[in-house]
């Protein structure tokens, strides 16, 4: 199929893994390619909602075909959440038990996705090495030798993973591109994909070039580079990068790799949803990145690929909110040395959920209950007038004198605290423990008007942020 083909629309599919693959490209049009155009294969478009679902399919039927997996059996794998949605999807749907070990640092929207399906999900530390008893792949291999049928997928050394993409996605993208690629981006997070993809275009005879994208903090790109790890640190893109090349990967198949911090891979992501209206996952925004750097760099017309690896509505809690950045040390923002520099949501910009003092008790538990929140500014006019607690809810709930009907549909103004703990924003860090001390929440004003709410949490993770 040539570029300016229309889509062909398919009969009916009998399984949805059947609908495994043949995944649309789409060109980048607005935003800054310099002589370069780019081309992203949407693997978000995969039943599954990403690439992943490629290898689970492959790596399930090859584990059949030797005998390895058996009906009743159980699926084990280690996994950055997406290859145990595809082992997910397609494990039962074939009738098997999947068991997930699950690194601490993923979306809680893959976590919930995964459990939704029947997965049983362990999560396990995100911040010790390969090697380590508790590190994601070594806990799975452990579990699935103590259960009867289980069966270690292991995507990091398994062949049938690079396989896929041999035979799926590499054809794919040369018959899309009618075989004219300068260069192809693709992440490590099991190897398989730039493995797959890059010996598939070797074995057609194409000089592609074969670029790695790798997150700031993992080992990768130091180890193409220059043959020595690159610094260890901790990054918050999900889904690719490593402190070991896995088995799957061929590093002489890759010319060079770029290391993308998590900040560029963010503001990557959320102008490709700005400016194209794609809405693509945390990993795909370090390769779209790297190939941006690749092609801006070129003097001459270069046609490049990378990936969508995954839908963004994966990463809404995260990514995609601005609240989540801040927490993170990721968003744009401007210190001012005072205690402002400690909340990420400012009741001037609209980010504080409040109540007013004639709402309901009800109301104001459903929003506590909706943003996870244990405390609520009352505000009346424009102006801070208490705090509403849960604890200042249970004690109104704590009488028999009216009905529970009647107790919730009390005003917040009957239970509200009216003695503040208010701070001005010009205070030291210093004027926040006697609050804390007291079991309070920090109100912070400026002169009279409202800022917003310092936590423990607040100070503890600015501190973190700022050694």
């Amino acid at each position: 199929m040539s570029m300016t083909d229309a889509p062909v629309l398919s009969r009916p599919a009998k399984s949805l893994l059947d609908l495994i693959g043949k995944t649309p490209m789409v060109e980048v049009t607005r935003i800054d390619t310099g002589p370069c155009r780019l081309f992203l294969k949407l693997e978000s478009q995969n039943p599954g909602g990403s690439i992943k679902d490629r290898i689970a399919l492959s790596m399930i039927e090859a584990a059949e075909k030797a005998g390895w997996l058996k009906p009743g059996g159980t699926i084990v794998e280690a996994t950055a959440g997406n290859t145990g949605l595809a082992l997910t999807l397609v494990g039962k749907q074939k009738g098997y038990n999947v068991l997930l070990v699950i690194p601490d640092k993923m979306s809680k929207e893959k976590i919930q996705h995964l459990r939704a399906m029947g997965a049983d999900v362990r999560l396990t530390r995100s911040d010790v090495p390969h090697g380590h008893p508790e590190y994601y792949t070594d806990m799975a291999e452990r579990l699935a030798q103590q259960i009867p049928g289980g069966y270690f997928v292991n995507q990091f050394a398994n062949d049938a993973n690079s396989e896929a993409h041999f035979k799926t996605t590499g054809p794919e993208i040369f018959e899309q591109m009618d075989g004219d690629i300068d260069a192809f981006v693709a992440g490590i997070g099991s190897g398989g994909t730039i493995t797959g993809n890059a010996r598939y275009f070797k074995a057609q005879g194409s000089k592609a070039k074969i670029i790695l994208a790798d997150p700031v903090g993992s080992a990768l790109a130091g180890l193409i580079n220059e043959g020595v790890a690159g610094p260890d640190g901790s990054y918050t893109v999900e889904g690719i990068g490593q402190n070991f090349m896995p088995e799957t990967t061929d590093p002489d198949l890759i010319d060079v790799a770029y290391s993308i911090p998590d900040a560029e891979a963010i503001a990557t992501v959320r102008e490709l949803l700005l400016k194209e209206g794609i809405l693509a996952g945390s990993s795909s925004g370090t390769l779209i990145a790297t190939a941006l750097r690749w092609c801006r760099e070129q003097t001459e017309p270069k046609r490049v690929v990378t990936f969508v690896c995954d839908t963004g509505a994966k990463y809404l809690s995260k990514v995609y909110n601005d609240a989540w950045l801040a927490d993170q040390g990721l968003a744009e923002r401007e210190l001012h040395g005072d205690l402002s520099d400690l909340i990420n949501r400012k009741y001037a910009a609209g980010d504080v959920v409040v109540i007013g003092p004639e709402d309901t008790l009800d109301t104001a538990f459903k929003r506590m209950r909706g943003d996870g929140l244990s405390q609520l500014p009352v505000i009346q006019d424009g102006r801070l007038v208490g705090i509403l607690d849960e604890s200042d809810i249970v004690h109104i709930m704590n009488t028999d004198d009216i009905t529970r009907q009647e107790r919730f549909a009390k005003p917040v103004a009957s239970a509200m605290t009216r003695d503040l703990d208010t701070l001005q924003v010009t205070e030291s860090l210093d004027a926040l423990i006697p609050v804390f001390d007291r079991d309070r929440v920090a109100i912070v004003l400026e002169g009279e008007s409202f800022v917003g709410l310092i936590t423990r949490t607040d100070l503890i993770n600015h501190l973190s942020l700022n050694r």
